[in-house]
């Protein structure tokens, strides 16, 4: 090893537990690093280290560059397979690819590799015709017992989760479509911020304006449709204009400005608004441009770069002080990679502002969640799982004083030892549908059994089956409200309409408390599998009314001289939601 490079305590712990992983096991690993970590030095060590031939894989070549230099530090020079780098060697004790390179010419990859390395290992999908699987296939047939390792800052994709089936602090990720089998170590952001690894963000919304994207919802991937962005871009024109005179303020006494614009016309606008040393780099920019734009801004002869979803990954320039985000996401992720564009360290940096002035509302510090946030006041909390115990996370909303005043949890994340199976996950789950065959628990979305294998019913299906009877109702809920009445707990649902339904619970006996719990207190609940308190009287449970959410519909039978209720559905997003209905 050269001497003029030594590992961090951090880097040398990560490669420590890659060694020891692969000592025991083939299954493929993830290790976990925050932007700015140093991730490449960690690739450059287990390069050196590694027995066999290596092969590094990732999607830019700006990262195949830094890979490859960080290589030749450490150990002997790496060979580079990268049309964008102009170098085609695939043989070689290290080499360094782009994936898009190496996709288009299997073929040449065909010495034995003992270990693939993949950096933005969030990137891969387990589809198995992506470019990084038809890759991964091929080199398999040279070499059966290959080890995959990914590396990443952000282990989560949305619309498929965590990126691996279990975490080593014994905890689920995601059980059926993972794309790596073990995240086999973890570094949070915070630590090295306070060892001096990393410059510190000063993380604001928006100070003299700010965008209201909450009206447009984003689709599985974590993007809003660009027309509806645009659409609602071109009637905030003043606040695009308020905001660019701040960030024009702001950046006087800072060195280095990313700008993360919404779509290209809205780029194209905030770069009118700016001075002579801006520029604009899009998709669509041919990469000399490129490179002069980021070349020039590297050199600090250009203040201010507007991108699009372009500078997220590989783009490396220590010096920006100022991350300036005018889009919005549903992805915790791109959220992260862009804040990590600053967070290198640089001579006289202090530290990187951050100004949301798109209203993510991201807490860099928390626990991340691997789904996308099902509302924009949602935050991590700790849910404890009332069977094994294991503290999970899952998205939720807070009061003020910071307690959990509802949760979205479906399943507990715990891993747990069982005498005959070892290690599976706690099958407690914190929101469910019975089987109607066996009984047994399953996801609220689940189609299939997951125990018996028969066809769950569809709510849709049911209900157009019992709703071709003239003696049921489907009670469309606008308002729930606790009343009591007669040392009664009454439960009264509105329409539309203003049509109510009554539920009556008696609470004197215990008998009667238990049945309230099972037919309201449970269901209705925002925080299930958390403690509720001892609700003795009406009173009690109309002072925690919040509590307890109200149902989507409500399926009525008609009877003699009323209704009875039937069935309710809570989170329901079929098309009975929105039919009128007005005949109750």
């Amino acid at each position: 090893m050269s001497a003029t490079i030594s590992l961090r305590d951090y880097q040398q712990d990560s490669v420590n537990a890659a060694v020891s992983h692969f000592k025991q096991t083939n299954d493929s690993a993830v290790l976990v690093l925050p932007t700015g970590a140093g991730k490449s030095i960690v690739i450059a060590e287990l390069a050196r280290i590694a027995r066999g031939n290596v092969l590094v894989l990732t999607h830019v070549k700006e990262l195949v560059a830094q890979n490859a230099e960080k290589v030749g530090l450490l150990t002997e020079e790496a060979n580079i397979y990268s049309a964008g780098l102009n170098q085609k060697k695939a043989h070689g004790k290290t080499v360094v690819a782009s994936v898009q390179s190496a996709a288009r010419k299997p073929e040449q990859f065909n010495q034995a590799f003992s270990l693939v390395i993949i950096d933005e290992c969030h990137r891969v999908s387990n589809d198995k015709d992506s470019q990084y699987q038809q890759l991964l296939a091929h080199l398999k047939k040279t070499n059966p017992q290959i080890k995959l390792l990914g590396l990443t800052a952000t282990p989560y994709r949305l619309g498929l989760g965590w990126i691996y089936r279990h975490h080593y602090h014994g905890k689920i990720g995601n059980a059926e479509k993972p794309v790596f089998e073990k995240c086999i170590f973890e570094l949070p952001m915070r630590p090295l911020i306070k060892k001096g690894f990393l410059t510190a963000p000063k993380l604001f919304d928006g100070l003299s304006a700010q965008y209201d994207f909450s009206q447009i919802a984003p689709t599985q991937t974590g993007e809003f449709p660009q027309k509806e962005v645009d659409d609602l871009l071109n009637h905030q024109g003043r606040a695009t204009t308020a905001i660019i005179k701040q960030v024009q303020q702001l950046a006087n006494s800072r060195k280095g400005v990313l700008i993360f614009a919404a779509t290209v016309r809205h780029a194209k606008e905030v770069l009118k608004l700016l001075n002579d040393d801006a520029a604009l780099i899009t998709a669509d920019t041919p990469h000399i441009e490129r490179d002069d734009i980021i070349s020039l801004f590297k050199q600090q002869k250009l203040k201010f770069i507007v991108n699009v979803a372009v500078l997220t990954t590989g783009f490396d320039a220590p010096h920006v002080d100022l991350i300036v985000i005018l889009r919005p996401t549903a992805s915790v992720s791109l959220f992260q990679q862009m804040i990590g564009r600053g967070l290198r360290l640089a001579p006289d940096k202090q530290d990187c502002l951050v100004i949301d002035y798109a209203a993510n509302g991201y807490d860099l510090y928390f626990p991340e969640v691997g789904q996308a946030k099902p509302n924009s006041k949602s935050v991590p909390v700790q849910v404890h799982c009332p069977v094994c115990k294991f503290a999970n996370t899952f998205w939720g909303l807070v009061d003020n004083d910071g307690d959990i005043i509802e949760h979205f949890g479906r399943r507990c994340q715990g891993l747990i030892d069982t005498v005959n199976s070892g290690v599976q996950q706690c099958d407690f789950r914190f929101r469910s549908k019975a089987c109607p065959d066996c009984g047994v628990e399953n996801d609220i979305a689940a189609r299939i059994c997951h125990s018996c294998q028969s066809t769950l019913i569809d709510p849709d299906k049911r209900l157009k089956q019992v709703l071709s009877s003239q003696h049921h109702h489907l009670f469309k809920c606008q308002e729930m409200q606790l009343i009591e009445e007669n040392s009664k707990l009454v439960v009264q649902y509105f329409d539309i309409e203003s049509n109510d339904f009554k539920e009556y619970f008696n609470m004197d006996t215990p008998a009667q408390r238990r049945a309230l719990f099972a037919i309201f207190i449970a269901p209705h609940s925002r925080t299930p599998g958390m403690k509720h308190p001892q609700y003795k009287k009406p009173a009690d449970l109309i002072a925690h009314a919040e509590h307890f959410k109200m149902p989507d519909l409500l399926l009525l039978k008609k009877q003699k001289h009323k209704w009875d209720l039937v069935e309710k559905f809570f989170d329901y997003k079929g098309r009975y939601k929105t039919i009128s209905d007005s005949s109750f």
